[in-house]
């Protein structure tokens, strides 16, 4: 048995409450609404990390404009703290370069990281997952216990099939789904929130698109005064997730 296995547990004594962001498709902003989200906690005074796992493209530190800042070795790897934010990501191990892993390699990279980092007191740690239901989101649903579901979609056809997939394995390994986030609404729509009553999980709202967030990407400051920060933080509020 692999003795990494032993230790991913201890990582998270430390923290409270672990959320992942998870979405079937790219593109709907999952990355962004994780990246977000931990801004959000932060501001609020919460102790927050945030962990990138998207293997197949790490744009956590590019959202937020995280740069030449590293983790620090202690009995481990200890993440950097930026603007009240413990971040942790692949690309600290991979830099700039693309990380072409496949199989059982994705495994073993995602079994490493989560046993080498080491979590201070926590209280919440945000997870941005990896797209689709493959191994690489199966393995880290299987290693990270407590962990709770934010599902976001899009209301195109497409994203709402994965969605619906992806909701149906959670539900059926017994993982909690915190509900469903509709980001980039266009137009009012009643098809997202259907769906997801119909799968049995919560709709938590909907977030418009946001013409102007482009140009708040890399800048912390500018994304908190976004309307999709705002948005963001107004579910939040309503709902009572966090």
């Amino acid at each position: 048995m692999d003795p990494r296995l032993n230790v991913i547990d201890k990582r998270f004594e430390k923290v409270k409450r672990i959320i992942a962001v998870s979405g079937g498709k790219g593109g709907i902003g999952k990355s962004l609404t994780a990246s977000v989200l931990a801004l959000i906690l932060a501001e609020q005074g919460f102790q927050v990390g945030l962990l990138d796992l998207d293997f197949c493209g790490p744009s956590g530190h590019v959202i937020l404009g995280i740069q030449d800042v590293f983790p620090v070795e202690e009995k481990g790897l200890v993440p950097p703290v930026i603007n009240g934010i413990s971040f942790m990501s692949i690309i600290y191990f991979t830099g700039a370069n693309p990380a072409p892993l496949r199989g059982s390699e994705v495994s073993n990279a995602i079994i490493e990281l989560l046993a080498i980092t080491q979590w201070h007191e926590l209280d919440f740690l945000i997870i941005d997952m990896p797209p689709g239901i493959g191994d690489p989101a199966m393995d880290t649903i299987r290693l990270i216990k407590r962990v709770e579901f934010l599902v976001v979609t899009t209301r195109s056809l497409v994203a709402l099939s994965v969605m619906k997939k992806e909701l149906q394995v959670l539900q059926e390994l017994g993982k909690p789904v915190l509900g469903v986030l509709e980001n980039m609404k266009t137009s009012e729509n009643s098809a997202v929130r259907d769906e997801a009553t119909m799968m049995g999980a919560s709709f938590l709202g909907s977030v418009d698109f946001d013409l102007d967030l482009e140009n708040a990407l890399g800048d912390m400051n500018k994304l908190k005064r976004t309307s999709f920060a705002g948005q963001l933080k107004e579910i939040m509020a309503r709902t009572k997730l966090f």
